[in-house]
């Protein structure tokens, strides 16, 4: 191509965009209106009808609001006048169940027109925020756990020293311990070793032999290293090599802490160093938030679990990607099960799971077999998210069910549109679930400009670089590759961003980049 092709091609694609910003300008302004009222939403008090069960069954008061669910139809924004009178019943060509709006306590769905769709939409922060409140409204109940089971669990009581650290003064190397000047005479025996029992105090001018974490004598001034003194055997006199100062190689007692502060505050994720300081602190136990447990079905008549894809069939990629990438937030998760696309199977496995928190993956849409929807309505599940301003993944959907059952969120069938409905609503929704902070916000510039979408936050898989993220390149809504190689997904506004444009980042789990992406995919 030319030039000057080139520039005219880029011309007609400025005006094509004009064209359709201009088309799609009422509806941008009645997509704002029910973001507006979504965000408002998410902050309101739930009525009393709405507050959700304990695990008990028992009715727990909120400490946080319960968010109400975003009618993002036909209820008001705050300043908005008010409201209409009601929408007439739905078309007899929808099925039972499903209505044109979102109910208070029911699913309610229409697969009409993509202008419908775009205003029941949820803005993408709006979206995770309301997932996050959702979650905290919801807490697990807090256990003591052994430490040996309480890996990976979130702290529900602070870890306070029962003991100063170290509980005495101990030796911090192999060596000599001295007390006053030198030379010192040695001190014939064994020496002193780790575990045993109080030495007799070291009188000033003698030595003795002493083991890394025995129990220093009373009186003794220092600790000379092993490869920094000499022994006279013939006079019996050790000489350092070295200047000696009071009080080296010494770890004093309550040096770490002292019986009675706090070392670990509630909402600390349980690590192996956490588990080896509580217990050094002289803990047996942690009183710790469960993991959530978490039920993954995978929808799709579609899907084989080996082998290469054949007549139709293609391999099922999220089982496999999901139970592992839950487990990294902290989850519990069962072996995913496949479903064929039956409505009656999906209401099963929905009234029938235990878990905290259900993951489908696909039939979010309105297609003949999309049963995720209808389902929800029959099951008397609420509503919470349908459809989100984000691509990929806008079809991705937030429901509680009915009867103090599990959230639900249901995500888009397309892998990385998965991976999407992943972030903005399952991670902050384990997350707040668990009892666990929310990760520190950063902003990071973009190598080079970064196309967006007209109206929709756009999740772009992107490599740390430098100083910049890169984007990667295969970041369609099937497909995988570019995820794979990536460290973190770029929240990329409307419109897009020019190079060095600072955006939000979201870290994956595993947050390492390798080298051999390097321009694999850039």
């Amino acid at each position: 191509m030319t030039a000057h092709g080139g520039e005219e091609r880029a011309a007609e694609e400025v005006r094509a965009a004009e064209e359709e910003r201009a088309a799609e300008e009422v509806r941008a302004a009645e997509e704002e209106r029910a973001v507006e009222q979504a965000l408002a939403l998410v902050g309101r008090q739930p009525q009393a009808s709405h507050a959700l069960p304990d695990r008990s069954g028992a009715t727990a008061p909120a400490t946080s609001p319960t968010p109400a669910m975003p009618d993002t139809h036909t209820g008001p924004t705050p300043s908005s006048p008010p409201p209409s009178p009601p929408a007439p019943a739905p078309d007899a060509s929808v099925p039972s169940g499903h209505t044109s709006g979102l109910g208070t306590s029911s699913a309610r769905h229409s697969p009409s027109s993509s202008h419908d769709h775009r205003a029941r939409a949820t803005a993408w922060a709006g979206a995770r925020a309301l997932a996050e409140r959702l979650g905290r409204a919801a807490p697990l109940a807090a256990h003591r756990l052994p430490l040996d089971r309480a890996l990976g669990h979130v702290l529900a009581e602070a870890v306070v020293a029962l003991t100063d650290l170290p509980s005495f003064d101990t030796s911090a190397m192999d060596g000599w311990a001295v007390a006053g000047p030198g030379p010192w005479s040695v001190r014939e025996g064994e020496g002193l070793l780790a575990g045993r029992g109080a030495a007799e105090p070291l009188p000033d001018g003698q030595a003795l032999r002493i083991a890394t974490g025995a129990r220093l004598p009373a009186d003794a001034t220092a600790v000379i290293r092993s490869e920094h003194a000499h022994c006279d055997e013939a006079k019996g006199l050790l000489h350092a090599t070295r200047e000696v100062v009071p009080g080296q190689d010494i770890r004093p007692r309550g040096q770490e802490c002292r019986s009675g502060d706090e070392l670990l505050p509630v909402g600390t994720v349980v690590t192996p160093p956490v588990l080896g300081l509580a217990a050094a602190a002289g803990y047996d136990a942690l009183v710790a938030v469960p993991r959530p447990r978490v039920d993954v079905f995978v929808l799709g008549d579609e899907l084989l679990t080996a082998g290469l894809p054949r007549d139709g069939l293609i391999r099922d990629a999220l089982g496999p990607m999901l139970a592992p990438w839950l487990r990294s937030l902290g989850a519990e998760v069962a072996e995913p099960r496949r479903l064929d696309d039956d409505a009656e199977a999906l209401r099963h496995a929905l009234v029938s799971s235990d878990a905290d928190l259900i993951l489908t993956t696909g039939g979010t849409a309105s297609g003949p077999v999309d049963h995720v929807h209808p389902v929800l309505a029959d099951i008397g599940a609420e509503l919470l998210v349908d459809g989100v301003a984000v691509r990929p993944g806008h079809p991705m959907l937030l429901a509680r069910l009915a009867e103090g059952g599990p959230c639900l969120v249901g995500l888009p069938g397309n892998p990385l549109a998965a991976v999407s409905g992943l972030l903005t609503l399952a991670e902050p929704l384990l997350r707040a679930i668990a009892g666990r902070s929310a990760p520190d916000r950063y902003s990071a510039p973009v190598h080079e400009e970064v196309h967006g979408h007209p109206h929709d936050t756009r999740l772009i898989p992107v490599v740390h670089r430098d100083e910049s993220v890169v984007a990667l390149h295969y970041n369609g809504p099937a497909m995988l590759r570019g995820i794979a190689a990536a460290d973190g997904l770029a929240v990329v506004p409307p419109g897009g961003v020019r190079s060095g444009t600072e955006v939000e980042i979201l870290d994956l789990p595993w947050a390492s980049a390798s080298p051999w992406t390097e321009g694999c995919f850039t």
